[in-house]
């Protein structure tokens, strides 16, 4: 019969397998993506799929050769710093005010604040598109920085609204009878204490940003293209050239999948921030 310690211990292994089950799920297309770029077009689409085959590397070389990767590169960098910067310049006061100075309607302005999530895009694209138009902001990484801000702005507010309330009130009070100003409060007691949950906020931030194709394909065309565009731009009306746009797509995922592993510390930090300091 079956001890509790042995049906205990098979939970376990059970719960790792289905773990590396779901993990393998979803590596494969990041791996199919990467063995796809090595390969000819002619061994990109044969059927059955190729798993064994000579690699080359003329797909990145072409890539090279037809593109300034990067300037596409940096692009993208600039653009998810900035907007990732001005949105949580924005944010960290706001979300200071609305969680030790909380009104009646913060709740409300929080739930209207992330409702603005669910507006597609494109409803408002003309709008935006005439504006940067007018203000000779088309095809420039000012606007991008703007926008992409402001369409994070909403989950960035939450998130950080929820970490600042786990800090305890005592700790602002003693502060506050020492005659500290909302400034120092803010940059000296919440800031560190918080850092954990900033720094995560921060870094999903970035990771969204670097992703974001809409406004990026539909706002620049070559000086503030990222590198979303730059895949894009592979595509073509006579079809998709599946090794080279594997190949680029590996170019455009590479950065941001090495920046999430060597932050990924502080990314599960914060995301078990929470306990009283």
């Amino acid at each position: 019969m079956m001890t509790d310690k042995k049906r205990a211990q098979l939970i376990d292994r059970v719960c790792v397998l289905f773990a590396w089950v779901i993990a393998c799920l979803f590596f494969f297309p990041i791996f199919w993506m990467v063995l796809t770029s090595f390969k000819s077009e002619l061994q990109a689409i044969s059927v059955p799929p190729m798993l064994v085959f000579e690699p080359t590397i003329e797909n990145y070389v072409l890539i090279e050769e037809r593109t300034d990767y990067f300037k596409f590169a940096k692009n993208s960098l600039i653009t998810s710093f900035g907007g990732t910067f001005l949105a949580m310049l924005i944010a960290i006061p706001s979300a200071y005010a609305m969680a030790f100075s909380p009104g009646k309607s913060t709740k409300n302005i929080l739930l209207w604040m992330l409702s603005t999530k669910m507006l597609p895009a494109v409803g408002v694209l003309m709008p935006i598109y005439l504006i940067c138009q007018k203000l000779g902001l088309l095809d420039s990484k000012i606007a991008l920085i703007v926008i992409y801000a402001l369409i994070n702005l909403p989950i960035i507010m939450l998130i950080l609204f929820n970490y600042f309330r786990e800090i305890p009130r005592e700790i602002l009070e003693a502060s506050q009878m020492d005659g500290a100003s909302t400034f120092n409060e803010i940059t000296k007691i919440v800031m560190p204490l918080a850092w954990g949950g900033i720094a995560s906020t921060a870094l999903l931030s970035i990771v969204l940003l670097w992703n974001e194709a809409f406004w990026s394909i539909n706002l620049t065309s070559s000086d503030a293209a990222t590198l979303v565009a730059l895949v894009a731009s592979f595509s073509s009306p006579e079809g998709l050239f599946w090794a080279k746009l594997s190949a680029v797509s590996t170019l455009a995922c590479a950065p941001i999948v090495v920046f999430g592993w060597l932050t990924q510390k502080q990314l599960v930090q914060g995301m078990t921030f929470g306990a009283v300091k």
